[in-house]
């Protein structure tokens, strides 16, 4: 129990809190220094005894719209500017008439990192809609023993 605890608010305990005390001001968005709206991508993260994994939804999002970065050595950012391609037609004076379809909003999301995963070993795949981040955990460390020694 402890260990769901603990990997729960190493992860998200700023953002849970504030959804907490101010549930109706959040609404899956947050705002940036100069303003702009950037919504937050829904993540389940499992978490196993070789590593970490985050599943997030991207719908829309081909890999190289999405950048997975770590800054300062312990906090995992996953974000997307949200700009769609528009398909162009191949004839010259081709254009859109409507445009229904909305593209993808602004997202971000920032993970704290528990002291045991490894920053150096991170992957990421976007397959079919799903962004799959997966951060390796260092080994840990080897159990003390205790060796009794006779005394002559």
């Amino acid at each position: 129990m402890a260990s769901i605890v603990d990997s729960f608010n190493l992860f998200n305990l700023p953002e849970t809190v504030e959804k907490m005390l101010f549930p109706s001001s959040h609404h899956g968005h947050d705002h940036t220094r100069e303003g702009r709206v950037v919504s937050n991508i829904p993540v389940d993260i499992l978490d196993n005894p070789k590593e970490y994994v985050f599943f997030m939804d991207v719908p829309g999002l081909s890999k190289s719209e999405i950048q997975v970065t770590v800054e300062d050595e312990n906090a995992l950012v996953i974000r997307s500017n949200g700009k769609r391609k528009r398909e162009d037609g191949d004839d010259e004076g081709c254009k859109y008439l409507r445009l229904e379809r909305r593209a993808p909003h602004k997202l971000q999301r920032k993970f704290r990192l528990p002291e045991n995963a490894n920053p150096s070993a991170i992957t990421a795949k976007c397959e079919n809609g799903v962004l799959t981040v997966t951060v390796e955990k260092h080994p840990p460390p080897p159990k003390s023993k205790t060796v009794e020694i006779a005394i002559a």
